[in-house]
This record gives structure tokens, C-alpha cells and sequence, in this order.
């Protein structure tokens, strides 16, 4: 097992992240430490890094350092942003950092970050194409992507803790304020004609992002309070950049999902979405939880790991990694699959669910026996919980959800247990009727499988207007499948309406 820490120093916070990487390849994050800096703000008239920033990076770094000891990390990886890469005595600073700590700080471009926050979000986003903004505290970096494929990528000088400062607009902002950042913003975007008209969805990367998402799905009640791949409309967010603009400090600190300690710095930072907006023309913003930091940790992994940079398939990937980090016998769960998706597509007339639904079962099927590792009396419940609070990549937070009913369903349908979850507003009435329906294609696929040694190695799903068949091929005995399978027939008989005949061919071993 490897012990991975990535240590980022921005111009508003500082982050360290501990992932272990195991010897099955699966990997997971243990650890998370963040400590507000504003190192944007330490900057004094003449370009540099003031001693307060000094000290309080050295406190930070000497804190971090210690946390790596403990967790007795193998490499440490670590880079400096904005702030430090613009300020005139960043260079002492890193020195100092490894005089008093031993970690080499590195200070990376602007294209370079922008580079790794947008494989951050490739690898965790089912976006082929869009413009993503990484608004940090003394830069946002922009990129472009096409087909998945990074086309354009700039970093401009302007994040919400200097672009408050220069405005001074901590406490409120005038309407004479507002137009002058509008033009001053612009001014920017301008020397961008990519940006201009794209027409692309916006994916937001960074604190203020993520601050702006929190605060609409507040107001909304959103049942989730999950982030990555939330989207909210333009119009949704201009709401909310009005609401903010006739506010003080004091009235801000109280609007549910802004924290206190960015309260004084969104009012800059919502200022630089408007104008991208308004320049991309864009419809929605589309918010990712994953940026700078995961990017990194791809960018090793796939060294280290002989993997590609960028994931052919994300949520076969994610839940691949998910399977490894906690399947107790990943080949029957992958043969459950492979049973599952072939009973899917054989009786699609039964069913009557889009291609849309065949992921879904795919990766409930993968994943439908994790919570065994918790315990195997409920796993089937456990197994929900944990799809539903694992890191997936590529579905909706509904799907997701439907994902999680379909394994919590599979040894039979119990509609108490989601009665009063908080994350059943997500679901309309025709999903539950749907996670039904997947939910029994996956018993029977898991009975299939029963004693969990490929006995059967083949079906063939069939169905007319009278009845419904599977023909079962089978290498040796299946007599205990078989069994199990019977047990299902009165479920299937209710939810398709036909009854289900079963035809066993087995396999003769070769003279």
C-alpha cells in the first residue's frame, strides 16, 4: 500500500489530502485538512509576501508536515498557486518551507494548474464538451474542452480575495462598484475570443463555486447535500447574485450555505461568474467537487499506476475502484452483472426501460454486495447505503440514488426502509416503480450465481404473449440455483404479469 499526500497552498486556503493507493489498484482518500491563509491579502504594495504570510504558511506547512508523519506518507506531493507564484519573494518563501519542513513547495504555472483542475473534473464529470473556471482566491483559470479534449487554457490575475481587495468591497457593494468590476472583469474575458458566444455549459471549480451551489440548493430544500455534479439554470444563479448584491457583510453571514469566513469574499467572486455568463453565453453551470488536488492525484496515479491520464469510461472506472475497495468476491459480482444486463437486453419488451437504465442496473449489480463488509445479515441495505455515499462518477445524484434502491432491493422489495430517507424527494413515483422492476432482474441474476462458482455460464431470455423463458445454460450441477430461482417466480409473475419458465441445458465435458 502506498500513502499519498497532496498538499495545495492557494491564495485563500490551504488544503492536505492523504489517499491511500492499495495493492488491488483501488484507492481512497483518509484524510482532509484545510486552513484558511488569504495569502492574496499579505501581499504588500511592492509585490510582496508580507512576514504575516510568512508565518502563518511556515505554521501551516510545519502542521501539514507533522500530519504526513502520521499517517507515515510515502510521497508527498505539493504546489503553490496564485499568490505565491505572483508575489516577488515567492521563491524565499518556498526555501524557507523546505529549510524548516523538508517539503519542496512547488510553484506551478497558471496553464499548469488550469491543466490539473481540468483533469480533475474530466475524469470525475460526464461532460464531453464545456468551459470550466477554477475561481480560486488570486486567479481563475479557464479551459475549453471539446470531445473531452483540453483545446484552450489561460489563467487570468483575477480570484475573489484580490478582486476584493482592490474593489474594497468586503462589507457591501455600491451600484457605481458593480459596474466598475463588470468592466474591469470584462476587460479581461475580452482577450479571450474563445470564450466569447461558446455556448457550452459553465463547470465550476473552487470554493466560490461551491459556496454559490450550496446557497441555491438551500433555498430550494434540496434533499442532497452532495456538491460535485449539481446543476442549477443562469437564471438561477442571477437570482442569487442579485439577492447578494444589496447585502451587507452582517446580513451575508447569515444566508444558509455561505460560511462565515467567505462571506466577506463572495460578493468579488459571484461578480467574476456573472461576467462569465454573461461572456459564454452559457445556460447552466454545472459544479464539480473535484479540481487542483484530484487532478494531481490522477497525474500520479496513472504514472505509478501504468493507467491512461484521462478515463476511457468514468462511471465503470469509479465504480471499479468502489468494487476493489470493498467487494468481498469481485468475479461473482461481475458474473451477476454479466446475468443481470443479459436478462435486461433479452426482455426489453417486458421491461420497457431506455438504454439509460442499463447503467444503472450495471452498476447496482457491481456493487449490490459491498455492504457485506459491514455485515452480512442486512448487506443488501448496507450495500444502498454506501452506493449512495460512495464516490461514483457519471451519474446524477438521482440516478445515483435509484442505484442505491436497486442493490437495497435486491433480496426483495422493502419500500419502508426508503420511506423517510432525507434523499427520497430526488426520486419521482415512476422511479420507484422502475428500481422494482431492475431491483428483481438483479435477484435473479444473484440467485443465478448462488453459490457463487459460475456454475451457470449462459442464459437466454425469451418471452411471448403467454410466458416468459430462460434458458439456463449450465457447466455442471445447478440444482441450488435452480432452487433459488423458483423462489422468484411468484415476484416476477407480479411484476411483469407473465410467468416465467425456466429451460436447463447442460454443458457435456469434453471426451
Amino acid at each position: 500500500m502506498q500513502r499519498i499526500a497532496i498538499i495545495d497552498i492557494g491564495s485563500n486556503s490551504a488544503r492536505l489530502v492523504i489517499s491511500h493507493i492499495y495493492k488491488s489498484g483501488a484507492y481512497n482518500m483518509v484524510f482532509n485538512q484545510k486552513e484558511t491563509l488569504r495569502l492574496a491579502q499579505k501581499t504588500d504594495s511592492d509585490g510582496n509576501l508580507s512576514a504575516e504570510a510568512f508565518d502563518s504558511t511556515l505554521q501551516v506547512m510545519q502542521s501539514f508536515a507533522y500530519m504526513c508523519r502520521q499517517y507515515k506518507t510515502d510521497k508527498i506531493i505539493a504546489v503553490a498557486t496564485a499568490a505565491i507564484r505572483n508575489a516577488k519573494n515567492g521563491n524565499r518563501l518556498t526555501e524557507e518551507v523546505l529549510e524548516k519542513t523538508g517539503i519542496r513547495l512547488h510553484i506551478i504555472s497558471g496553464n499548469v494548474e488550469a491543466h490539473l483542475s481540468y483533469l480533475g473534473v474530466i475524469n470525475t464529470l460526464p461532460m464531453k464538451d464545456g468551459i470550466m473556471f477554477d475561481l480560486g482566491g488570486g486567479s481563475t483559470e479557464l479551459v475549453l474542452f471539446r470531445n473531452r479534449k483540453l483545446l484552450e487554457s489561460v489563467s487570468i490575475p483575477l480570484g475573489a480575495v484580490n478582486t476584493t481587495e482592490i474593489f474594497h468591497i468586503r462589507d457591501t457593494m455600491i451600484p457605481t462598484a458593480y459596474s466598475d468590476i463588470n468592466f474591469f472583469i470584462t476587460s479581461h474575458l475580452d482577450k479571450y475570443p474563445w470564450l466569447k458566444d461558446a455556448n457550452l455549459p459553465l463547470i465550476g471549480v473552487g470554493g466560490t463555486a461551491r459556496t454559490v451551489a450550496k446557497m441555491i440548493q438551500k433555498s430550494r430544500d434540496y434533499p442532497s447535500s452532495r456538491i460535485h455534479n449539481y446543476i442549477f439554470s443562469a437564471q438561477s444563479f442571477r437570482m442569487l447574485f442579485k439577492k447578494l448584491q444589496g447585502t451587507t457583510l452582517e446580513e451575508r453571514k447569515l444566508i444558509p450555505g455561505l460560511s462565515e469566513e467567505r462571506a466577506d469574499i463572495i460578493l468579488a467572486g459571484t461578480s467574476i461568474i456573472n461576467c462569465l455568463l454573461t461572456q459564454t453565453q452559457s445556460k447552466r453551470i454545472i459544479i464539480s467537487g473535484c479540481g487542483l488536488r484530484e487532478g494531481l492525484f490522477y497525474d500520479y496515479y496513472a504514472k505509478t499506476n501504468n493507467v491512461p491520464l484521462i478515463a476511457d469510461d468514468i462511471l465503470e472506472e469509479s465504480t471499479q475502484n468502489v468494487l476493489r475497495l470493498f467487494s468481498v468476491n469481485i468475479e461473482h459480482n461481475r458474473h451477476v452483472a454479466t446475468l443481470a444486463l443479459s436478462m435486461f437486453d433479452g426482455w426489453k419488451g417486458l421491461h420497457g426501460l431506455g438504454k439509460q437504465y442499463r447503467k444503472l442496473l450495471k452498476t447496482a449489480a457491481l456493487l449490490h454486495d459491498i455492504g457485506i463488509t459491514i455485515n452480512y445479515y442486512s448487506h443488501a441495505r448496507h450495500s444502498a447505503y454506501m452506493i449512495l455515499n460512495a464516490k461514483i462518477f457519471g451519474l446524477t445524484h438521482a440516478e445515483q440514488m435509484l442505484c442505491a434502491v436497486i442493490a437495497g432491493w435486491h433480496n426483495g422489495i422493502a419500500k419502508r426502509y426508503f420511506k423517510n430517507h432525507d434523499y427520497r424527494p430526488l426520486l419521482a413515483e415512476k422511479d420507484w416503480e422502475i428500481a422494482g422492476k431492475l431491483a428483481l432482474l438483479l435477484a435473479l441474476a444473484e440467485n443465478l450465481d448462488y453459490s457463487e462458482s459460475n456454475n451457470v455460464t449462459a442464459i437466454l431470455p425469451g418471452a411471448d404473449h403467454t410466458s416468459a423463458t430462460l434458458e439456463i445454460q449450465t457447466a455442471e450441477n445447478a440444482s441450488i440455483e435452480i432452487q433459488q430461482l423458483k423462489a422468484l417466480e411468484e415476484w416476477f409473475a407480479e411484476t411483469f404479469g407473465l410467468p416465467l419458465h425456466t429451460i436447463i441445458k447442460t454443458e457435456k465435458p469434453e471426451a
